[in-house]
């Protein structure tokens, strides 16, 4: 495994300055890692970033899901044109919200059931607890995803409480939509989300420190996680406060909890193994994931030119001449954004790359074009994006 000090470097730049208690990376490109750590796990300890550093994830919790779900595609045992609800009938009342210049004026009936297939583009009409939405402020109201007791199955079925925020594929929007695609693989598995990953994809690829609970004796590994406060210019723990990361539905260990938008812990290797694997389909001992066709619909675009561009329009990045790496030059495959236009984004990164990132600054991408994947890890929500915009640059112009 080599180090790029010069990359290293870099990186570290972000945690002197204040923005990040430490940051892990890993590049994997024509089968030679590359990867580099720097800074702190936990501020308040001093203990350093460990080679087994454990993270939140958030939402990179969202292309395991949608691998398991597209195993289920490729077995036939569910077609990307299902409704709904033909495994969740909870959804068979479902109303749409109705509104006039931003104000809601009343509900209405659906025009037609979202699919499996809007559940991965996000074009059902689900929104998100954080986004600035009437939709998004019932599940507040309704505490949607915000207990660490609850069951996934019981969390869909207060979702169904809630209208849609448009018809389905009118628009495109960030949402919840992968907790339900979760669900709907519990039903057709028969078991619940834990074990069907730790059974189809953890285990096959030796994720050994992949899962939605983090054992006692494993728990100090666990990078703190951080909110950056701009006024103070520091960063504060989130956890030091229990109820705050409760909030956010994000226990350490709690037997019951598994969520299919955010909610698995891994390590940098874990899912730099992971995102290698998205290279070819299999495991590094062979072992068969997906077949090379359903690998295929995870970089391939499915939204139509009346969706773009796509935006998560809540989350406050700085759009200056350096920004690189927004959704403008992206489309949406079978679990993630798929880069379509380079030239929007500096004539970086090749047509077909793929990946996302969590709530917390993780964040992942394939280029297969490339033989290339890369992971970088840290624990700042919301953090500052320009690490995420130097980690890209550097791969596209040294690599």
């Amino acid at each position: 495994m080599k180090e790029i000090t010069e990359l290293n470097n870099l990186l570290s730049q972000y945690v002197d300055q204040g923005f990040f208690p430490g940051v892990q990376w890993q590049i994997n490109f024509n089968n030679k890692i590359y990867a580099g750590k720097y800074g702190l796990n936990n501020i308040d300890t001093k203990i350093e970033v460990l080679d087994d550093s454990i993270y939140r994830i958030w939402s990179m919790t969202k292309p395991i899901v949608a691998v398991a779900a597209l195993k289920l595609i490729e077995e036939k045992k569910i077609n990307l044109n299902d409704p709904i609800t033909e495994y969740l009938p909870e959804f068979n009342d479902l109303q749409v919200m109705v509104q006039e210049d931003g104000v809601v004026e009343e509900v209405e009936k659906i025009n037609q059931f979202p699919t499996i297939k809007d559940l991965f583009l996000h074009t059902a009409g689900f929104s998100y607890n954080f986004l600035a939405d009437p939709v998004g402020k019932q599940y507040d109201q309704l505490r949607l995803f915000n207990s660490d007791t609850t069951t996934l199955e019981e969390e869909i079925k207060i979702l169904a409480k809630a209208p849609l925020l448009f018809q389905p594929q009118k628009s495109w929007r960030y949402s919840v939509s992968m907790d339900v695609l979760a669900r709907i693989i519990e039903i057709v598995r028969g078991d619940s989300l834990q074990n069907i990953l730790q059974k189809e994809i953890f285990n096959p690829l030796d994720m050994h420190d992949t899962a939605f609970t983090v054992s006692l004796e494993n728990q100090h590994k666990v990078m703190a996680s951080y909110e950056y406060d701009p006024i103070k210019n520091n960063l504060s723990e989130l956890i030091s406060d229990p109820q705050k990361i409760g909030n956010y539905g994000y226990p350490l260990h709690a037997s019951s909890y598994a969520r299919g938008g955010h909610g698995l812990f891994s390590t940098l290797n874990d899912y730099a193994i992971f995102a290698k694997m998205l290279h070819s389909g299999k495991s590094d001992h062979g072992h068969q994931i997906l077949n090379a066709d359903t690998l295929k619909l995870i970089s391939t675009n499915f939204l139509d030119e009346k969706y773009f561009p796509i935006e998560i329009a809540t989350i406050g990045i700085v759009k200056d001449e350096n920004y690189v790496n927004g959704l403008e030059a992206y489309g949406w495959g079978l679990g993630c954004r798929t880069l379509l236009n380079p030239s929007k984004q500096h004539n970086l990164g090749s047509v077909g790359e793929f990946g996302w990132a969590g709530a917390a600054s993780t964040y992942f991408l394939v280029d297969n074009s490339k033989k290339l994947s890369a992971t970088i890890m840290t624990q700042v929500l919301f953090g500052n994006p320009n690490l995420h915009r130097d980690f890209y640059k550097y791969i596209y112009t040294n690599f």
